[in-house]
């Protein structure tokens, strides 16, 4: 059996080049369907929650709706479906594409007709719905993207698909909640199905990957050998751990930068305009130029300094601390924060996608990003407990110093396989 190496290492291009592999219907391609996965996202937990306060249901309850996101950290488990059998029509990448992409638009739409009010089971089963849908949309667009673009091409396809996917999270979000100021929540989730109906359009257009490399004949293939062959390779497990590793710190401190903005006096408006709206913008800044950058420098360039930035942006809040209320200087915290964690960003989801077979690539990239998300789970547990007991400054600090094991494990990485080639 043949082995997947990541590609650390990858040709570098001229600003030229950069610029014309930039405005290609791939790249567009990527940066719609990165807004057709965003745009679910939070329709069954941000809007779906001020729904159901505004219709009276208990925090209790609309806390346990939570779960109904749990589709998006098991998706990995159906995966391989999506790899052995083939639709009928458009093939196997968009033809599972426009099934998920009908059946969302349909669940979203029943959540429409539901009311938490009268029919919160209801309500419950069409979010569950909608989450399974939308994680099942998003391992086949992460295999598209995948097996579209050459590697070179990753890092860039990474930085449009996730400048998309925020922008269909701010639509949904800040856009339906916008929205239900002045029209009723059935309209909103009604004309969030007909927008998710249109993204089926670039589906429709989109041209299929070639399956040059094959693909799974039997469901056993499809469920066994995507782990057999990636466990089979050089340093499997120590790119798994780096995998868990690279955003860490970043992870830890987000987790509690809004009880720390409230702490040091920021109203809840300071913190909606700055840090989300500003936020935003500098966010979807630094994912593009990160994907510019990585298609001129290459992966591993874009690995080590962005992770270097992420780290500092970090130490930033620890600066913050003792400034105090400042509104200015909340801003260029978060300038700096947003851009260096949107450069991260799009190195590391494009050194992902090339770490995957694309025989398989459905399952393994489905199995990556669940264990990219674990620290989510994992290491932000306990960040409230060592903010209480470290205090902000110290807190912040430890958060800077534990990116050092991923980078130096990241260097270490690329100096043994720069070795074996």
């Amino acid at each position: 059996m043949q082995h997947t190496q990541p590609h650390l290492e990858q040709h570098k291009k001229s600003w030229l080049q950069v610029f014309r592999n930039i405005f290609t219907a791939r790249m567009l391609t990527a940066l719609v369907m990165g807004f057709a996965g965003g745009l679910p996202l939070f329709l069954t937990s941000t809007v779906l929650q001020a729904w159901m306060k505004e219709s009276g249901v208990d925090l209790g309850t609309i806390g346990l709706f939570a779960l109904v996101g749990l589709p998006y950290t098991l998706k990995f488990v159906w995966a391989p479906l999506m790899d052995r059998y083939i639709p009928s029509l458009l093939g196997r990448r968009r033809g599972w594409l426009l099934v998920w992409q009908l059946l969302l638009t349909a669940s979203i739409a029943m959540l429409a007709t539901s009311d938490p009010s009268r029919l919160l089971m209801m309500t419950a089963i069409a979010a569950l719905l909608l989450s399974f849908f939308s994680a099942s949309q998003d391992i086949v667009i992460d295999a598209y993207r995948r097996e579209s673009l050459s590697d070179d091409e990753q890092g860039m396809g990474a930085a449009l698909y996730v400048s998309g996917y925020r922008v269909g999270i701010l639509l949904a979000t800040g856009g339906g909640l916008i929205m239900a100021d002045f029209m009723s929540y059935q309209s909103v989730y009604l004309i969030m199905a007909a927008t998710m109906a249109a993204c089926i359009v670039a589906t429709l257009l989109a041209q299929e990957p070639e399956m040059n490399h094959g693909h799974p004949d039997t469901l056993r293939e499809a469920v066994i050998d995507p782990f057999k062959e990636y466990f089979t390779r050089d340093y499997a497990i120590a790119i798994l751990l780096f995998v868990f590793l690279y955003k860490v710190g970043d992870i830890m401190a987000s987790q509690m930068t809004i009880p720390f903005y409230l702490e040091l006096g920021f109203s809840k408006t300071e913190i909606g305009s700055i840090v989300k709206v500003f936020g935003f913008w500098a966010t979807i800044c630094g994912t593009l130029l990160g994907g510019m950058i990585i298609m001129r420098f290459g992966i591993f360039f874009g690995l080590m300094w962005f992770g270097i930035l992420q780290a500092l942006s970090t130490a930033g809040f620890a600066a913050l601390s003792f400034i105090g209320h400042d509104p200015v200087a909340l801003g260029v915290v978060i300038a700096f924060e947003n851009l260096s964690g949107g450069l991260g960003t799009a190195a590391f989801v494009g050194f992902m996608a090339s770490l995957t077979d694309k025989r398989f690539t459905a399952t393994q990239f489905a199995l990556l990003t669940s264990f990219m998300g674990m620290p989510r789970v994992f290491a932000a547990a306990p960040t409230g407990f060592m903010a209480e007991s470290m205090g902000w400054p110290a807190f912040f600090i430890f958060c800077t110093l534990i990116a050092i094991p991923g980078l130096l494990l990241l260097y270490w990485l690329n100096k043994r396989l720069h070795e074996k080639t």
